[in-house]
């Protein structure tokens, strides 16, 4: 059955006849479990990675400029809650787009989406950073999308092979 959220998660417009198909499994049997698994809140949402420097090229218009970074924040832990309290209150914020508990010398990164370098700046010094136990933040612009979500955002490689003749 796991095959088909591993269908799903890449492609979330498969449909229930395709996925059967590729499965093996009956529709309804399909169906049901990605009914099942809606309701339970295993699959979260469906959505679109967009590539919007293609979107400026191909349409001939400019989206609204958005700027991505990732923000490692260290913070002193709590007897009995460790960093869940402080990293569930970073995820309401509406700029932020993901935390994850990491390893290594921070303990969360966060993804934030601000209009501007000066939004996610006045995000870090006057939401972020005056959370309690919040002891330091590390920002980093992102300048360049090379791969999101699993997608590529490179331009495929020309096939320079010669043709084969039967």
């Amino acid at each position: 059955m796991r095959e088909i959220l591993d269908i799903l998660s890449r492609d979330g417009h498969a449909t229930v006849e395709r996925i059967a198909t590729m499965t093996g499994l009956d529709e309804a049997v399909v169906a049901e479990r990605i009914s099942a698994w809606e309701n339970a809140g295993i699959i979260r949402r469906y959505k679109a990675v967009i590539d919007w420097d293609r979107y400026d090229a191909v349409e001939g218009q400019q989206a609204q400029e958005m700027i991505t970074a990732f923000i490692d924040v260290s913070i002193t832990p709590a007897r009995g809650v460790g960093f869940n309290d402080v990293a569930a209150r970073i995820s309401r914020f509406p700029e932020v787009r993901s935390v994850y508990l990491v390893s290594g010398s921070q303990d969360l990164r966060c993804t934030v989406i601000g209009a501007s370098l000066h939004e996610v700046s006045d995000f870090v010094s006057h939401k972020l950073s005056t959370l309690d136990r919040v002891r330091a933040t590390a920002t980093h612009f992102v300048l360049k999308t090379y791969k999101r979500d699993g997608d590529a955002f490179l331009e495929p490689e020309a096939d320079h092979r010669l043709p084969v003749m039967p």
